[in-house]
């Protein structure tokens, strides 16, 4: 199983240099992916423009949305935009897409909340279209540039619905869990699965996965200022999250163990401490 590591981008008013010093470290470690996630109301850092700056500094690790939340944005633009990214990182993105369940996100976009998996499920369409270089339609020729991939970046669906994990069977090569521990997110796995052999699709899925981390004498707290911060909005639920945060060698070890048994392919470990240090920490931890 493959180990992925976060970007701190997705933590609130990080300087902007770390980005690009995290990406460095990370390139030279046993990493095979850089992530992030998403948000608009936050002070995060827009994903695709965390990651077009990890691709300038990197050579060699792969560049994930973990997921980025697709509906939020202008299809012909994001696909435009997605193929920009592959071409100036030479084929190493990984797109982890979902339709995102916060309401005022899509106030903010401005985006149509309640229509948001139709719109999806069009999305996916469009852009898998633009990507082979196909013209938009009848009337409007295609969006280039082309991607380094061959029909574009690859494409994991994410989200915990049947609805949502169905889609595995349509588009793209695999499924990302965008939490929960290992017995609950092995059903989804379970689903994704199915529903790729039902579509008589030949191999298996891609399967990924995240959890967060936190290394250091006070990394269980610091670790869940930031996660109730982020998640403080599900209430309770932030709390559950916050507490499965792997703040020690032995939590990490043990759960990289426990994703490796149920078949993914590749977990990603997001940070909750947006200091250069944790790359290192987390290297020696994975075997670095």
């Amino acid at each position: 199983m493959k180990i992925g590591i976060g970007l701190p981008s997705t933590i609130r008013n990080i300087p902007g240099p770390l980005i690009r010093d995290w990406a460095i470290r990370a390139d030279e470690g046993p990493f095979s992916s850089l992530g992030t996630i998403d948000r608009l109301v936050y002070g995060n850092v827009e994903p695709l423009i965390a990651l077009a700056v990890a691709a300038g500094v990197t050579q060699r690790i792969r560049l994930m949305t973990g997921v980025l939340l697709a509906p939020l944005r202008n299809v012909g633009t994001f696909a435009k935009q997605a193929a920009s990214l592959d071409l100036l990182s030479n084929g190493r993105l990984t797109l982890g897409l979902g339709v995102g369940g916060r309401e005022d996100d899509f106030r903010a976009a401005p985006a149509s909340f309640q229509d948001r998996g139709r719109r999806f499920e069009q999305q996916l369409a469009l852009m898998t279209r633009i990507w082979s270089g196909q013209p938009v339609d009848e009337e409007t020729g295609p969006i280039g540039p082309t991607p380094v991939q061959q029909g574009g970046p690859e494409v994991l669906i994410g989200g915990q619905t049947p609805a949502a994990i169905s889609r595995v069977a349509r588009w793209g090569t695999g499924y990302i869990a965008g939490g929960g521990s290992p017995d609950q997110v092995n059903g989804a796995f379970r689903q994704a699965e199915e529903y790729w052999r039902n579509a008589g699709k030949s191999g298996k899925p891609r399967l990924a996965a995240l959890a967060y981390f936190g290394l250091g004498s006070d990394a269980a707290e610091r670790t869940s200022a930031y996660i109730l911060d982020y998640y403080g909005f599900m209430g309770p639920v932030a709390q559950y999250i916050a507490g499965a945060a792997l703040t020690s060698s032995e939590a990490i070890k043990t759960t990289i163990q426990a994703f490796a048994d149920i078949g993914a392919d590749e977990l990603m470990l997001n940070p909750c401490i947006p200091e250069l240090d944790q790359v290192s920490r987390l290297a020696d931890v994975v075997g670095g």
